[in-house]
Formats: C-alpha cells, sequence, structure tokens
C-alpha cells in the first residue's frame, strides 16, 4: 500500500492552486498519505507559446507532464481539463475529472462594464479564436485585438489603458480568489466554453491500479459524464486549437444536453446544433452531434481553418 505519492503539476500560479485543490481532495480520504507536488516546465509555458489560449487541447501543456508519467517520476498529472487533448498516449488514462467550476467566459473591463454597456469600437482582448469569433457575431460594433501571456499580463493591459476590456474564463479568475475582478459572465447561449472548461483533469498509468483508486474518489461522475460528450465532439470533428470549436454538455436528471458550435475563422458563418439522450450514452451523444454539425458545412469550414492557419 503506497504511503506515498508525487503529483506533477505546471510551475504558474494557477497549476499550483489547482494542484493543491487536488492534494486537499485526496487527504480528505486518505489522511495519512504524504502527497509532494514536482513541478515541471511544459512546452506551453516557453516564450514561444505565449499565445496561450490559441494552443488550448494541442498538448502543449501536459506533454512533459505525460513524459514524467510514463517514466515513474511522478504517479499522477493534474492538468487544466481544457488542454488535454482528446487522444491520451498509450498506457495513460484520465482517471478522474474534478467537479467543474463554472464554464462560463467572462469579461473583464475598465470601469467594471458590462458587455452590453461597452461603447462602439471599444478594444477587447482575447487569445481565442473562439472567443473572437462569437464576440464578433454578438457584437459587431466592438474591435476584437489578440493578446497574449498569462492572466496577470492579460489584465495589465486594461490598467495601462491599451485595452478597454479582456475575455478570459470564470473558472481560472475563481480559483485564483479573483473573482471580485469580473465585471460581466457572458451568457453561454452567445459564448459557448472551450471543451473541458473549468473542469480539472487526473491522469494517472493505467496499471497503476493504486493510484487509480486514491483518486477515484475525486471523480464526479456527472461532469465526466459531461465532458466525456464533449471531448467526443470535438475528436469526431478532427478539432484542435485552430479551428473555432466550442461544446458544452448540461445535465437535468439522467438526461444530458451537449451544445456544440463551429464558427469560420473570420465569423461570417457559425454553425450550431445540439443533442441529447441518457447520461450512459455520453460518448454517442458527443459523436452524433458532431456529425450533425459536419452535415451543417462544419467539414468544409474547418478545412478553411487549417487553410488560413498555414497561410
Amino acid at each position: 500500500m503506497k504511503t506515498r505519492i508525487i503529483i506533477g503539476s505546471r510551475s504558474s500560479k494557477l497549476a499550483l492552486i489547482q494542484a493543491g485543490l487536488v492534494v486537499a481532495e485526496i487527504k480528505k480520504t486518505n489522511p495519512h498519505l504524504k502527497v509532494s507536488i514536482s513541478q515541471i516546465t511544459t512546452s506551453g509555458d516557453h516564450e514561444s507559446y505565449k499565445q496561450l489560449d490559441n494552443i488550448e487541447g494541442n498538448g502543449v501543456f501536459v506533454k512533459e507532464l505525460e513524459t514524467a508519467l510514463l517514466d515513474g517520476k511522478i504517479d499522477l498529472a493534474v492538468h487544466s481539463l481544457k488542454d488535454m487533448p482528446t487522444e491520451i498516449p498509450q498506457g495513460l488514462s484520465l482517471a478522474a475529472v474534478t467537479q467543474r467550476l463554472d464554464p462560463r467566459d467572462v469579461l473583464i473591463s475598465a470601469g467594471a462594464k458590462r458587455l452590453a454597456e461597452m461603447p462602439p469600437g471599444a478594444n477587447i482582448g482575447t487569445g481565442s479564436p473562439r472567443r473572437a469569433v462569437q464576440l464578433t457575431v454578438y457584437r459587431p460594433d466592438l474591435k476584437t485585438r489578440s493578446i497574449k501571456g498569462n492572466v496577470d499580463s492579460r489584465l495589465s493591459r486594461i490598467t495601462n489603458n491599451e485595452l478597454d476590456g479582456v475575455i478570459i474564463a470564470a473558472a481560472g479568475l475563481i480559483r485564483l480568489g479573483w473573482e471580485d475582478r469580473i465585471s460581466d459572465y457572458l451568457p453561454i447561449e452567445y459564448f459557448l466554453p472551450a471543451v473541458g472548461q473549468g473542469a480539472l483533469a487526473i491522469e494517472t498509468r493505467i496499471d497503476d491500479e493504486e493510484t487509480v483508486r486514491l483518486v477515484s474518489d475525486i471523480n464526479h461522475l456527472p461532469t465526466r459524464q459531461s465532458v466525456t460528450a464533449e471531448r467526443a465532439l470535438l475528436r469526431t470533428m478532427g478539432g484542435d486549437c485552430h479551428a473555432p470549436i466550442a461544446a458544452l454538455g448540461t445535465l437535468s436528471g439522467e438526461t444530458l444536453r451537449l451544445r456544440g458550435m463551429f464558427a469560420e475563422p473570420d465569423g461570417n458563418q457559425i454553425v450550431t446544433a445540439t443533442e441529447e439522450g441518457a447520461t450512459t450514452e455520453a460518448e454517442e451523444i458527443g459523436v452524433c452531434l458532431a456529425k450533425k454539425l459536419l452535415n451543417r458545412r462544419a467539414a468544409g469550414l474547418i478545412l478553411e481553418a487549417r487553410k488560413n492557419d498555414h497561410r
């Protein structure tokens, strides 16, 4: 029986907070277990990858953690689920998913203005094509500006009067204890989040049955069912960080409802659809919705997104 485990985490402030939350949950049911955090620098932490939102789901924030797992240097890794590719390396598994925090995107703005109060021509910063497209559809009179860096550097663009507002994920701000900085929670019906946004992923080796058992109590089944459908949609569509794809699964009793979105990179066309079914059929719901979106010309739009990315 294990008396100690090592958790792998990125070294950013938010990542360490997230790892600490997982430690606390593990200790609730295993108070005598010694748990330490090993800080690992990933490809996504290097200067060349400062366009953070553009590499969601592309693996640059998880690859080095997964290597450490496979090499036996750590027992489990904690990730923001939206950073994880839909394909997991052989020998590893997504052992648990934590209860999801608020999945919405939020606006932080000068003067705490809500999005509806932003004047025409206001400059709104985001590093995410998904957010940029949805903002353009919702408020075509606003100017979308591409931004880079961590949460601190993004918010500093407002205090330095470079931007009138910034759109980022609510969950990160909540975990950082900066909820009071939020000016507006953006409506889900117009701003669908990234796949897995708001949830944490715990990745382990498949053959490490004891660690899998230790983290099983952390797994939040409703969140797991929702993100299973979302990730199935993304995988089936062949989406990556360069394609403006969004999805959110919500549960009502034993029914899972999944809403998905795909848009042209220039925002001229946006495709949305929904699918629902039993919570036990999460994977099938995601695949079915992906095919529905693909039938609405999304396949051609993804191809165009990738062509534009290589120009």
